[in-house]
């Protein structure tokens, strides 16, 4: 069991790291799923892109998506340099990267509960076999969260037998 001195010197890299994977994920979902892949836009499934007006409000929700992903980008590197200068914090690569990892994972969770599955403002992919992406994108978010955490685990483990 990881000592609560050790957990606290890990938390700040902990924080950054999710902060950062929440924005990376999100850039990864608005530019390989919006952009390249084109599959959906914010409110493609309240808003079809079926006129100019439609395609304008999808093309400026897509611009605030990625504000706040640009937003959770900055914030995360932003703790990362902070935890950098600290003397106290625990640095691990595993740390770091399986926190990246459940930001990930959180960002898919979550913004695949609330627009695809609460608010159905889109869909992952959306016609023949919708729900089956939509389902996968949750399933994708938190297999990314129990692998961040078991990266993070076995730091937890080799921090305590190096004592």
């Amino acid at each position: 069991m990881e000592s609560p001195l050790a957990s606290n010197q890990r938390k700040p890299l902990i924080i950054a790291g999710i902060c950062l994977g929440i924005g990376l994920g999100g850039f990864f979902d608005g530019i390989v799923l919006h952009q390249i892949l084109q599959w959906h836009h914010m409110l493609s499934n309240v808003k079809p892109l079926t006129n100019r007006s439609n395609i304008d409000l999808n093309v400026l929700a897509d611009g605030f998506f990625h504000v706040f992903d640009y937003v959770m980008t900055i914030v995360g590197v932003v703790l990362l340099w902070k935890v950098a200068k600290r003397d106290d914090v625990f640095w691990s690569s595993k740390t770091f990267f399986g926190s990246v990892l459940i930001g990930i994972g959180l960002f898919d969770f979550v913004e695949g509960l609330i627009d695809h599955q609460l608010l159905g403002v889109h869909h992952v992919k959306p016609g023949a076999n919708e729900f089956a992406w939509d389902m996968g994108f949750l399933a994708l978010g938190l297999s990314l969260i129990l692998f961040g955490w078991i990266i993070q685990r076995t730091t937890n483990l080799e921090q305590n037998t190096s004592k």
